[in-house]
């Protein structure tokens, strides 16, 4: 019931998302026969599609990919390779569903962009200019164009077919990877490369987006031994990943990522399998969160911007996955609150429908983020509000002879990542919260307060400094018998002797002083017997060899078990450590 059901996608083997959604609509590139098309499907028709149904149709090939306006839900460019782009608009109280006998109306474009010699491959607006395109195409360029005026005003040359592009958050600056294994990083007003650096070493196709208002892009792709990677990469100096490659798996689809700038993560959908695992990115590092897993490959995704959610339901995040090329399958990535209350946390103020400039102003060289809105104002059913931007927009980057001069943002307080879960739309099983990892201060804290449960706690039967032995044998002291006095009772000499056997001195040393009132034998004493020592009675008849045996066996199995205790301790540090090293 929350598919979309009984369509043809194209089965063009060319590398792209196939499918793309904005608040209103969802475009998929259609198998069709007599020239390209691409169909567009409102949300809120769901079920089983019409056998035939509206087309847009106008492309003289295949069509090879589609992108929505940002700042305008119901106009979308679209690819061809035919080698022409097309600027398409929705009618108005656009519907699949026909009148019986009716038959359905092809839509025709409205506009048509003519320049590149060989197929397009990719289509993409600027998210801060109105109607600023980019086009990807097999002639080794990248063409921006003023989609009002319908002609192109700059030109980005590579040396071989461009695989992947993407915007900074104010519409400055554009990333693409493409087939020689480089990543460049254009000013394109300059129409040159600031940087080029080496990117993924496989012989696979890569990708790359912009991680928002982030001085940062993210790129997937494949080592030489065919293993996916994911790459974090500082635009100021793109010579090599920060911290390296991350290794993902060993399958051979490509990784398409998505980056949701409320939330700070980074979702990763692979072609041929059917998972979209999802990563936190904090101290310029992507934490592994979670991951969505189901037995359906998917050939094409698409992500829903943030303003098209349900935040009544807590949803941060919807994607659409097509499944065996004949319908299209929602998925809903829920944080699992009971609250119904509008969430702040999760849903900080997101780009609206207002650009930050015109088409002109953005060539003639202007620049800067888009207004938002306040996400509270929408889940309470009225207009949005508009918020200026906060953030500092990214600086402009020098030529390639320089390093980039723009200044890192000021930190600010970071929205809250929640854990989420992702679900399908019929059905949204819960899940537990994850708690973030513990820093190194408080497992710190934690192995000290581990090591104190086995501390001897034993009080003192005198009122002398007394230590217990588990401490005393990590600092061995050697210490001369205390002088008795005269007058004991028969329990003060065996708590002296205690005190004594408790010191690490060793037993030969310990019969010296104390002389023993009845040797091994059960003769006499030996005439040859040592001295006792002076403030010792006479007679230690009370003191028998007996006892000096009991109390050497008590602080042997006291030893024994202090023994114990150090061998649970070392295997509860081992593990401990093992389990921050899997973490870290």
């Amino acid at each position: 019931e929350q598919c979309y059901d009984n369509i043809r996608i194209s089965k063009n083997a060319w590398d792209t998302n196939l499918v793309k959604a904005n608040p209103t609509y969802l475009s998929v590139n259609w198998e069709a026969s007599g020239g390209g098309a691409f169909a567009v499907i409102p949300l809120n028709e769901k079920g089983r599609l019409p056998d035939q149904l509206p087309l847009f149709r106008g492309h003289k090939a295949v069509v090879l990919d589609t992108d929505w306006n940002p700042f305008d839900d119901s106009l979308i460019a679209s690819g061809s390779d035919d080698g022409k782009a097309f600027i398409w608009r929705v009618p108005d109280d656009f519907t699949l569903r026909t009148e019986e006998k009716e038959e359905p109306r092809d839509v025709a474009p409205v506009k048509q962009l003519s320049g590149h010699s060989r197929k397009v491959g990719h289509v993409l607006f600027n998210p801060a200019a109105a109607n600023v395109l980019a086009t990807s195409s097999g002639d080794y360029t990248v063409k921006l164009w003023d989609v009002e005026a319908g002609s192109p005003r700059l030109t980005l040359k590579h040396t071989d077919i461009v695989q992947s592009l993407s915007w900074s958050a104010n519409g400055s600056l554009l990333v693409t990877t493409s087939r020689d294994k480089k990543l460049r990083i254009w000013d394109v007003r300059q129409e040159a490369p600031a940087h080029v650096a080496p990117g993924h070493a496989g012989a696979k196709n890569s990708r790359v987006t912009w991680l928002g208002e982030h001085d940062r892009v993210a790129t997937t792709g494949f080592s030489k031994m065919s293993d996916r990677q994911l790459g974090l990469w500082d635009i100021r100096d793109p010579k090599e990943p920060l911290g390296g490659f991350q290794m993902l798996d060993s399958i051979s689809g490509v990784c398409m990522p998505f980056w949701d700038d409320s939330t700070q993560c980074l979702y990763l959908a692979g072609k041929g399998d059917g998972n979209i695992r999802y990563f936190e990115y904090e101290h310029d590092k992507f934490e592994y969160l979670s991951e969505y897993k189901s037995g359906d490959p998917q050939r094409g995704v698409a992500f829903l911007p943030k303003r098209g959610v349900n935040m009544h339901e807590n949803e941060v995040m919807r994607a659409f996955k097509t499944v065996n090329d004949s319908y299209i399958e929602p998925i809903s990535f829920i944080v699992p609150r009971r609250a119904e209350v509008f969430q702040g946390d999760i849903y900080p103020p997101v780009v609206g429908t207002k650009p930050a400039m015109s088409a002109a102003e953005w060539f003639e060289g202007a620049e800067g983020l888009p207004p938002k809105i306040d996400l509270e104002s929408v889940y309470e059913g009225e207009e949005p509000t508009e918020i200026p931007p906060t953030s500092k927009p990214l600086s402009r980057v020098p030529s390639s002879s320089t390093l980039l001069s723009a200044s890192k943002k000021e930190p600010g307080p970071s929205p809250s990542k929640p854990e989420l879960e992702p679900t399908k739309e019929p059905s949204r099983p819960s899940q537990a919260l994850r708690s973030p990892p513990p820093s190194m201060k408080e497992q710190t804290s934690s192995i000290a307060a581990l090591a104190s449960k086995f501390d001897d706690k034993e009080d003192s039967s005198s009122g002398e400094d007394d230590t217990s032995s588990f401490e005393e044998v990590a600092k061995p002291v050697e210490r001369h018998p205390p002088r008795l006095p005269e007058k004991h009772t028969q329990n003060t000499e065996p708590e002296a002797i205690i005190r004594k056997l408790s010191s690490p001195v060793s037993p030969t040393k310990l019969a010296a002083p104390i002389s023993p009132s009845k040797p091994a034998s059960s003769g006499p004493p030996s005439s040859s017997s040592q001295p006792l020592p002076a403030g010792l009675p006479a007679s230690l008849d009370q003191i028998t060899l007996q006892d000096i045996k009991t109390l050497l066996e008590t602080q042997s199995r006291t030893i024994l078990g202090q023994s114990e205790k150090i061998a649970l301790l070392t295997e509860e540090v081992d593990r401990l450590k093992n389990t921050i090293g899997d973490k870290m």
